[in-house]
């Protein structure tokens, strides 16, 4: 069958295209009359120049880089918007061997705890610092990452200055395990399932979490050219159904075995399917054959997983001006609220009668425990979505969120 909508989506060889490449592979896209072309690219850069120039109409994308292609801070800057999120999680923090053997002397524990051990690496780095030796150098995918903020985050949360405890440079997630055997990097923040296969070739111990440092919280979304968007309302709500419906899939115990399987494909990850089963179990290898249960590594649909909050894309801006990156005007923040699109994604699934948030955006980190919340068809449940240090993020007050986050990180 021929789609009546094609459509072009780059993705990169992560855990977390899954919905991407399920809405194609079990036929959810064909059902609703698309036609869904993937390319597998192998750079974020990549991804980003692509879509610019018009090789994709949608992609799978970090959750800030929309952001920052709007924003101007790209080398070809385009009008991109987000009205889909491609689930909450997945991403963990490895370091090397020795890194973590230095960690340990000084507390760290097998149990994923991000204050536990950044407290480590803070004594680990400082006694580093005091024999006179290079900064450590731990790698992010892109500048404009939810792996970069979330580092940052977590070191600078535990006493650490990442502008100048360490060095952080860009590798892209298929080369991270590779450069962290070789001695290129003594850590690294990536989805799955890089982390563990570093653990699985004995090279690496997976420190923290994602889930553990900010729950819930946002990572990867479509990313879709605004100028295909207008001409192509039709066929994007068509795309965004089969999405919901795939993330659904993916989301269901009984189909993991069978997308484990999907995802080791050569054309997609092109590793075992024992190594995808971790982020879709929650049973994660640390390091030593030390398994840890981890509540909500990756969800891909629960817990509104899909829907596209302005305050995920606010808490992103907040970070983009923490480390300078951009300068903070009225004009930048009202771009980035345009840019996540929850209008298109409600009037694309309503007519499934599913559960919608009435609300565009939340306060993060104010849920302590799943709770239920207002929504349109479907009971829908929310959270917990805390920070480990106990901060929230009130996307009304997003000035004196970047006050706080300033005076903390010049103490």
């Amino acid at each position: 069958m021929t789609g009546q909508f094609h459509v072009n989506a780059g993705f990169m060889p992560l855990f977390d295209s899954a919905v991407l490449v399920v809405a194609r592979e079990i036929g959810f896209a064909e059902r609703e009359g698309v036609d869904l072309t993937l390319h597998r690219e192998t750079s974020w850069a990549n991804i980003r120049d692509r879509i610019a120039i018009g090789h994709f109409d949608v992609a799978h994308m970090l959750g800030p880089m929309p952001i920052a292609c709007n924003l101007g801070l790209t080398p070809l800057s385009s009008d991109t918007i987000v009205p889909f999120a491609l689930g909450l999680g997945g991403n963990c923090i490895t370091v090397s061997n020795a890194v973590w053997e230095g960690m340990q002397a000084l507390g760290a524990e097998p149990d994923l705890d991000p204050m536990t051990a950044g407290a480590a690496l803070r004594g680990f780095i400082a006694e580093r610092s005091a024999a006179g030796r290079d900064p450590l150098r731990f790698a992010v995918t892109h500048p404009h990452s939810g792996h970069h903020y979330e580092l940052g985050y977590w070191l600078a949360a535990c006493g650490i200055d990442p502008r100048r405890d360490v060095d952080i440079v860009i590798v892209p997630p298929p080369f991270m395990a590779d450069a962290l055997a070789a001695g290129r990097i003594d850590g690294y923040c990536v989805g799955e399932p890089w982390n563990s296969a570093s653990v699985a070739r004995g090279t690496g111990h997976i420190a923290t979490v994602k889930a553990a440092i900010w729950r819930n919280s946002p990572e990867k979304v479509l990313g879709v050219r605004k100028s295909w968007a207008e001409d192509n309302d039709a066929g994007l709500a068509a795309l965004l159904r089969a999405l919901h419906l795939a993330a659904r899939w993916c989301q269901d115990p009984r189909n993991h075995a069978n997308l484990a399987g999907l995802m080791a494909r050569p054309e997609f990850l092109g590793l075992p399917p024992d190594m995808q089963m971790p982020v879709l179990s929650g049973r994660l290898n640390v390091g030593d054959g030390m398994l840890r249960r981890v509540e909500d590594l990756f969800v891909p649909f629960d817990k509104a997983a899909n829907f596209p909050w302005k305050s995920h894309a606010l808490w992103f801006y907040t970070q983009m001006v923490r480390w300078g990156q951009i300068e903070h005007t009225t004009a930048h923040a009202q771009i980035v609220r345009d840019c996540y699109r929850p209008d298109l994604y409600r009037a694309a699934l309503k007519p499934l009668g599913v559960a919608l948030p009435g609300a565009n955006a939340k306060v993060e980190g104010a849920l302590k425990t799943a709770t239920p919340v207002g929504s349109a068809g479907a009971s829908l449940v929310l959270g917990p979505d805390g920070f480990f240090d106990g901060q929230m993020f009130d996307p009304d007050r997003i000035e004196d969120y970047m006050a706080s986050q300033q005076a903390a990180t010049s103490v």
